[in-house]
Order: C-alpha cells, then sequence, then structure tokens
C-alpha cells in the first residue's frame, strides 16, 4: 500500500520540538522547486534559501500536507510565502544546530495497468491477506 509522504508530519513535529525547547526553527527550501513562492532577492547562489520561522517571525503560519505558508517582513515590507513540502530540504534549530535534512522523494509511480487482457493477472500480484490463528 502506497503511503504519503512522511515529510510534512517530521517537519510540524520537529518544528514543535525545537519551539518547545526554547529555540529557533529554521527551514531550508530549495527555491528552485515547482510552487515554491519566496523572495528571489535573498536565494543564495545554489538555489537555496534559510527561513526563521520561529513564532515571533513569522504571523499566521501554516504548516500543512502539501505546502508551508505564512507571512515574514523583508526589508521591513511584508511578505507572503508559499513553499511546498517536497522544497523543504531540512529543518533545524538556529542555537545548537539539531534538527533534520530530508533526502529527495521519489516521484510517485502511476499505478501499473494490465494490457494483456488477463483480468486475473492483478490479483495474483495483490498482496495476501494476513491470517491469524488462535495459539493455546
Amino acid at each position: 500500500m502506497a503511503m504519503t509522504s512522511s515529510r510534512p508530519y517530521m517537519i510540524r513535529a520537529l518544528y514543535e520540538w525545537i519551539v518547545d525547547n526554547g529555540c529557533t526553527p529554521y527551514i531550508l527550501v530549495d527555491a528552485r522547486g515547482p510552487g515554491v513562492e519566496v523572495p528571489q532577492q535573498h536565494v543564495n547562489k545554489d538555489g537555496q534559501i534559510v527561513l526563521n520561522i520561529n513564532p515571533t517571525a513569522v504571523k499566521d503560519l501554516f504548516i500543512g500536507l502539501d505546502n508551508i505558508q505564512f507571512n515574514a517582513r523583508f526589508g521591513g515590507i511584508p511578505t507572503d510565502l508559499h513553499i511546498p513540502c517536497a522544497s523543504v530540504l531540512g529543518i533545524y534549530a538556529r542555537e545548537n544546530g539539531q534538527g533534520m535534512v530530508f533526502e529527495p522523494e521519489p516521484d510517485p509511480e502511476p499505478p501499473k495497468s494490465d494490457t494483456s487482457g488477463n483480468k486475473t493477472a492483478g490479483k495474483k500480484d495483490a498482496p495476501k491477506r494476513p491470517n491469524l490463528k488462535v495459539v493455546k
């Protein structure tokens, strides 16, 4: 069974852990990823940007299953940011560097279709149901 990405859950958990420990959560973002909306003038030559997402530094922070959204000031100008979770490369505490770097996630594979016309071919590859026995 295919599962959803664990990345947004890990981001949320580490964010809470970092804040609960009185540290400042930073996220490292691939600013070249699809759907990333960040101030491009602050992106480094490698196409990355580090963002402070401490509750005192941002407004309306939302960490969802697909993206992170918030409002932050850059040079005194309020800016809305939108970051797909797949573009978050890591989250860590500024004070001690503790956190996590994420591995690139493979693109989900499309479901395989049976082109032979054999209706039982899909059933043969399906995993067996668990079988429990009572042991006395």
